[in-house]
């Protein structure tokens, strides 16, 4: 049964996310509420929405996880449906709950598939019985030591011991020698237990030379389900992806035609409902296995918006209505290629170290093929308190060749100031040669780290001198429309002018 049109979306979430989603319920003529914390009181989410409401301190757990506040503004505003964006709430089935029991659409997947797909270990079961190929591992959940170092043994090494209760490269230990299964399987579940309040694991068998395929589908509650093709996002540092690209350089015809029929079996055997996104891992023989599902919208989710033509935040509140899907498999397909370059505020010669801090200039990519998502602009203080990511660089191209050169031309017009970014490190990124063949797989910012990193610092000393020769010739040309030369007053050059001719005429 079809229920009414949503009129009001509160957003759950901050930053780039929240003005995406934002953007798309502009042009469906649906009204916005932000939620801010003291931290975000100027962030552009809250320029943005047609109201803003602060909802308590900048730590996560007082503000954005506090889910009591949060229905509390949804009510107080009139919004009669929540998204969630990704992180945060986003796969929350309490929260999914809650906001069913107190009438609010909840823009996502019903609380019963969030706890289906949410537990890895019930997931792996929910495969294996639709059919869909899984990593050889254990099919419940280790909480003894003695018993996981025995699975451990059974199984045979290397192995991956992941969090049982979720994802994100936490919790996550890979195992190559018998002398380090004690240490790192209580490295896991002590990482597990502060991350997601449960220990509890599940082991794998590693699989070698791994390449990471996600498949994006979508759901609706009339038992239609489609897949809208794959996202390569093999470029990784520890376990967070850096690039993804699509379609996937690998993948042959006959085998993304199989992996999209599992992802589309996957989101059945749970009744999935709305956007999600089944991750696979692969091996160099293009042998693939059900890795996780997540449940919401994924951070490179544009990349597929720009291959295959689709508003998939338009597409999530559709089926939040009700709506049945109007796409068909058969109508879908993929139009040339798309790349996206995180842009986050670390400094990578400080091992990644996280660099907030105020943006004094900021110049944005345009031209042909580019978007940009973010949330920053000059002044704007990135706060301490949550991700750094400061936006997402998204280039098309009718190629994957021209989709390369298009986002190292992007990346070149792409200028921060005031905090240090991976900008550098990207562009190094699309000129390495390993990348560009396409050929890369989950290990590939190990092994090249040294060619990533073997730049960057004289590329920045080399923007400081031209930024200070700038400001420089600003100051002079300040001084001259004042008149203020010798000649004309008389006053001798100042020290801070003579000290800036010296250092002009040796750069």
């Amino acid at each position: 049964m079809e229920q009414k049109p949503i009129k009001k979306v509160l957003i759950a979430n901050r930053g780039e996310i929240a003005v995406r989603i934002m953007r798309t319920c502009r042009e469906m003529g649906i009204k916005t509420v932000a939620i801010f914390s003291d931290a975000d009181r100027l962030s552009m989410h809250v320029k943005y929405a047609d109201e803003a409401y602060n909802i308590g301190a900048a730590p996560s757990s007082e503000s954005y996880l506090n889910m009591d506040k949060v229905l509390a503004t949804a009510k107080k505003s009139g919004a009669d449906a929540i998204h969630p964006g990704y992180g945060f709430l986003s796969e929350n089935a309490t929260f999914s709950r809650r906001c069913r029991e107190s009438g609010i659409t909840f823009i996502g997947p019903s609380p019963e598939s969030i706890e289906t797909m949410g537990d890895k270990i019930s997931a792996r079961k929910k495969m294996i019985s639709a059919g869909v190929p899984v990593v050889p591992g254990t099919t419940d959940k280790v909480t003894n030591e003695a018993e996981a170092i025995r699975q451990i043994k059974e199984i045979g090494l290397p192995v991956m011991i992941k969090a049982s209760a979720g994802g994100g490269g936490r919790g996550m230990r890979l195992v190559h020698k018998d002398s380090e299964v004690t240490h790192l399987l209580r490295a896991a579940r002590s990482e597990a237990k502060t991350a997601f309040g449960d220990d509890a694991v599940y082991i794998e068998k590693y699989v070698d030379s791994p390449h990471h395929v996600e498949f994006q589908v979508l759901s609706d509650r009339h038992g239609n389900t489609v897949h809208l093709f794959e996202r390569e996002c093999s470029v990784q540092r520890r376990h967070q992806k850096v690039v993804e690209e699509t379609p996937s350089p690998l993948l042959t015809p006959e085998v993304r035609a199989k992996m999209g029929a599992c992802a589309v079996a996957a989101a059945n055997a749970c009744n999935y409902e709305g956007a999600g996104t089944i991750e696979f891992i692969m091996d160099d023989q293009l042998n693939f296995y059900f890795l996780e599902m997540n449940t919401r919208l994924q951070v490179e989710h544009p990349i597929t918006e720009l291959v295959v033509g689709v508003d998939l935040v338009k597409e999530q509140i559709r089926i939040a209505e009700g709506k049945a899907l109007t796409i068909k498999q058969d109508e879908l397909t993929q139009n040339g290629h798309a790349i996206e370059c995180r842009i986050i505020a670390e400094d990578t010669d400080n091992n990644f170290m996280p660099n907030p801090g105020t943006i004094t200039h900021i110049t944005e990519p345009l031209g042909l093929g580019v978007r940009c998502d973010g949330y920053v602009y000059e002044g704007y203080t990135i706060p301490i308190h949550y991700d750094s990511l400061i936006s997402k660089l998204i280039v098309w191209g009718p190629t994957r060749e021209e989709a390369i050169e298009r986002m190292s031309r992007a990346l070149a017009e792409y200028k921060i100031v005031g905090v240090k970014t991976t900008i550098r490190f990207l562009e190094r990124i699309m000129e390495n040669t390993d990348f560009r063949s396409g050929k890369y797989n989950t290990h590939f910012i190990e092994k090249n780290l040294a060619f990533l990193l073997a730049d960057n610092q004289e590329n920045a000393n080399e923007e400081d001198i031209a930024l200070i020769a700038t400001f420089a010739e600003y100051l002079f040309r300040l001084e001259d429309s004042k008149k203020t030369t010798v000649a004309s007053t008389g006053k001798k050059e100042t020290n801070w002018k003579r000290q800036l001719r010296k250092f002009t005429s040796r750069i």
